[in-house]
């Protein structure tokens, strides 16, 4: 197979993670006679300072061009410690998903036995906990107008919309994925105090008659956030809006041991994205100490979803398993004995190759 894939490196570690998994891009296009052309492209903080724009209309043009893009992170400390910054590196995050349409984040949450002692969560509640979160990415606050500050910073304003379509298109992927797995979807809100909410679970409650087979159940945000503390063995798959996905997936992210082992997928219009959902971390930045399981894990995602490649997916998903099973993992996972972001690129590459050896 040939293709194309847009990679956006961006900020702080976000350059690091993405140069092991076009590793093990080239590890998988070995072992399976495929031939993959990168295109690089600057994002965020890095295209503020070569072109003054977070996402650059050449950047927009090789994403639209490619049949997916791989993106690292984006952040950088000189933005966050100045709230006065006219231009901000995360604007180039929104500025694209809205651009190319991206409007499904899909977030699985998977647990490792190797590291089930890492969570701190106790071990009774976390084994075999296997969930995927669907969260809306191109509506809500993040994106509601009117939103401001006054100039003497007395008061400020942010407005959260949503219109039918913008859940409906989420919510069928939602859907489909749970009749999938084990056939429940759970919808994450605030329908008792948020107009928006009432129109999600209207809505949802209304696609659910052309989905008998799926069970459907109801959480406030509030009670889902302790739930997932609580018993997230319970939860198959999450569907909710932009807010509260990003907030409980971060919180999903300590399940597993690890927010350098969750993936993502932006799922869009003609194109979708795949990237890690760890921020661009700059105090570590250039330490070659970053975990890239979750940009490796991503491009596993990318894989299969763009590319139809289950097989190719499936043998990256083993080898990151593997290596974790190997103790071969970064200081994060291991602060006792860790190896560096390269070493653990390396591992995963070497058994990828080496089981097309053997066979």
């Amino acid at each position: 197979m040939k293709g194309t894939i847009a990679v956006l490196p961006g900020d702080g570690i976000g350059p690091e993670v993405i140069r092991e998994a076009s590793g093990i891009l080239k590890a998988v296009e070995e072992r399976f006679g495929h031939n993959f052309t990168l295109k690089y492209a600057d994002i965020g903080a890095a295209a503020i300072v070569s072109t003054g724009n977070p996402f650059p209309e050449s950047t927009e043009e090789i994403c639209r061009s490619s049949d997916a893009i791989l993106f690292g992170a984006i952040g950088a400390l000189e933005y966050d410690n100045n709230p006065s910054a006219t231009v901000r590196p995360e604007e180039g995050l929104l500025r694209m998903r809205m651009t190319l349409g991206l409007y499904a984040n899909i977030r699985p949450v998977t647990t490792y036995d190797a590291l089930i002692s890492l969570s701190p969560l106790k071990e009774a509640r976390i084994r075999n906990v296997d969930f995927v979160v669907y969260r809306e990415l191109t509506g809500g606050i993040y994106f509601g107008k009117p939103s401001f500050v006054t100039d003497d910073y007395t008061e400020a304003v942010d407005t959260c919309t949503y219109n039918r379509n913008e859940i409906t298109r989420v919510a069928q992927l939602a859907f489909e994925a749970a009749g999938k797995r084990t056939g429940k979807l759970t919808l994450v809100d605030k329908a008792n105090v948020l107009s928006t909410s009432r129109l999600w679970r209207k809505t949802v409650q209304d696609m659910s008659a052309g989905y008998p087979e799926i069970k459907l159940e109801f959480m406030f945000v509030d009670n889902a956030a302790m739930q997932m503390i609580l018993n997230p063995a319970q939860f198959d798959v999450i569907l909710t809006e932009n807010m509260f996905g990003d907030i409980i997936t971060d919180e999903a992210s300590v399940i597993t041991g690890s927010i350098g082992l969750m993936p993502s997928a932006s799922v869009g219009e003609t194109v979708s994205l795949f990237e890690p959902i760890h921020g661009s971390y700059p105090q570590a930045a250039g330490k070659n100490s970053a975990n890239p399981m979750a940009s490796i894990l991503s491009l596993a995602m990318m894989m299969e979803h763009s590319f139809g490649l289950a097989e190719e997916s499936r043998t990256v998903r083993e080898a990151v398993t593997e290596v974790i099973a190997r103790g071969i993992v970064t200081e994060d996972l291991n602060p006792e004995k860790f190896f560096t972001t390269t070493e653990v690129g390396s591992a995963i590459s070497d058994i990828i190759l080496s089981k097309s050896l053997a066979e």
